[in-house]
């Protein structure tokens, strides 16, 4: 052979060898995952800074819901040709403008834009470097008292899970009139003769197209969690007495917000009680048809209000009332981590004094207007704003989990886990007086402490995110938050309260308030 002959065969090995070798490190470095194939085509999406989690942002997972789709389960997403770029949160679903309030600055809150009644969108962060790894998932399912929200938050960012092993899907759903508006109208030309529940049906949605999916992204399909905050928390209490979720998920994560306990506030609508209310809706805009009502732009929709936000007993995916559900045992059997905060009752009125809350305790409670008082005490104007604040949390979110937490403790094959988040997120100027408020739990849970601009973070606080956020991803990877160089957290039942204190040093405790509690839902069953 001659040299020339030498020479290019050697330049072909070269060329071989240097393919192989940037092959295998494409794949060891995940650049395998430039393209993906899901439900209606390729998709890319983008790396985070070091390269070691992949991150797909606004994944169609059902149709655009708009037009002759508004008002209907979500449908099949319409296929696309070529590689759909997914480098960007999608829409956030239809609302009005984000504006800061009360705690809840611009961290906690949706991108200005875009909102869009075009909203069905997901995101996906992975940290695996080969399609054949089964990582364990948590789907995300965020608050907004059902009339706001989206998956574009920035303390839901899911990097740092990601880096904990977990993939994190975040998803949205549709709010307000657009996720529970009800008709009879729509009621008939549904197949399932049932309406105002499209929220609940794109969760669903969510949870099987992850379920379908997720293995392309690493993720185990059959370890799935779905954790949720306030009324993303309420969602996974439907969510988990849904018989329509059976054998979807394996584990939840409810951090205040459930619907166990009927309230003034909170009683359970029914399908014919909404209805009614849709066609005296329908009758205030001189709609006559369902062709003329969707044919309304939505931000003229958004300007007229609609009362019934929030989930329906529809027959369907909710057969009955989520109460009359556990107290059957009907529940699916999941394990759960549930729980509130010290600061859940945020009130923006005015505050009873001492002596006016003492009179509306004795109006209310009768003889045992004492009894409350010993748990809501109200020797000082100063005292009684307190426990009025603190009355306002339990009410709303404490006697929720807590009897959701005995109830899912009751199945022979649900392991419970409860906590109390009582840190006092650091503050300064008018953030001081909100403390361990409604949300604040969610960064340090989910490691997003750095998105959080305006608190002066202490190193107990990363500390404390170090923890919870190793409880959480344990607890999706196996059920249980318990791991190496963590404090314990025992299991909870009714007859060992044993719940986990989430503050600057946790750690287990009895639950402290459980007799304040079971006043609270003895009262209310008895005036139900």
């Amino acid at each position: 052979m001659n040299s020339k002959k030498i020479r290019i065969a050697i330049s072909l090995i070269f060329a071989v060898c240097i393919t192989i070798f940037c092959f295998s490190f494409s794949f060891i470095h995940g650049d395998s995952f430039e393209t993906i194939k899901v439900d209606g085509g390729m998709i890319s999406g983008t790396t985070d800074s070091s390269g070691d989690v992949h991150i797909f942002k606004g994944i169609p997972f059902a149709a655009r819901p708009v037009g002759d789709l508004r008002w209907k389960a979500p449908q099949p997403v319409n296929p696309w040709s070529g590689i759909k770029k997914c480098d960007a949160f999608g829409p956030s679903p239809m609302q009005g403008s984000p504006v800061p309030f009360g705690p809840w600055s611009e961290e906690y809150l949706i991108p200005k834009q875009p909102i869009s009644e075009d909203c069905l969108y997901l995101n996906i962060w992975t940290g695996v470097s080969s399609a054949k790894e089964k990582r364990p998932v948590v789907l995300w399912i965020y608050g907004g008292g059902f009339v706001s929200g989206g998956s574009g938050v920035p303390v839901y960012n899911g990097e740092a899970m990601a880096k904990k092993g977990i993939i994190f899907v975040s998803a949205n759903y549709r709010v307000g009139i657009f996720g529970f508006f009800a008709l009879p109208d729509l009621t008939r030309e549904s197949a399932h003769h049932t309406s105002g529940n499209y929220a609940l049906l794109d969760q669903i949605a969510a949870i099987k197209w992850v379920k379908k999916n997720i293995a392309a992204f690493g993720g185990d399909p059959d370890n799935i969690t779905i954790a949720g905050q306030s009324a993303g928390s309420m969602s996974v209490n439907c969510l988990v007495a849904s018989p329509l979720c059976k054998d979807l998920f394996k584990h939840a994560i409810a951090e205040s917000g459930a619907a166990l306990i009927n309230t003034p506030g909170r009683k359970a609508t029914t399908l014919q009680q909404a209805e009614q209310e849709g066609i005296r809706y329908e009758q205030s805009i001189h709609a006559n048809s369902l062709e003329a009502l969707r044919k309304i732009p939505s931000d003229e929709l958004l300007k007229k209000y609609w009362p019934l936000n929030g989930p329906k007993v529809d027959g369907y995916i909710l057969p009955k009332s989520i109460p009359e559900i556990f107290a059957a045992g009907e529940e699916n059997e999941v394990n759960l981590l549930t729980g509130w905060n010290e600061g859940d009752g945020v009130s923006f009125g005015k505050m009873d004094n001492a002596e006016e809350f003492k009179k509306h305790a004795e109006q209310k409670y009768g003889v045992d207007a004492n009894k409350f008082l010993s748990f809501y005490p109200a020797n000082t104007d100063e005292e009684a704003v307190a426990s009025q604040q603190r009355l306002s949390g339990d009410l709303m979110f404490g006697i929720q989990n807590y009897t959701w937490a005995n109830k899912q403790s009751d199945l022979k094959n649900s392991n419970v886990y409860l906590y109390r988040f009582a840190r006092k997120l650091p503050a300064t100027g008018d953030y001081v007086k909100y403390g361990a408020f409604h949300t604040g739990e969610v960064a340090y849970a989910y490691g997003n402490l750095d998105f959080v601009h305006r608190c002066p973070w202490q190193p107990v606080d990363f500390a404390l995110e170090k923890t919870m956020s190793s409880f959480w991803a344990n607890f999706i990877s196996t059920g249980n938050p318990n791991g190496k160089d963590l404090p314990e957290w025992p299991g909870y039942t009714e007859k060992k309260e044993l719940i986990m204190r989430l503050d600057a040093t946790p750690g287990k405790e009895m639950l402290p308030d459980k007799k304040a509690l079971d006043f609270l839902i003895k009262h209310l069953k008895s005036s139900d």
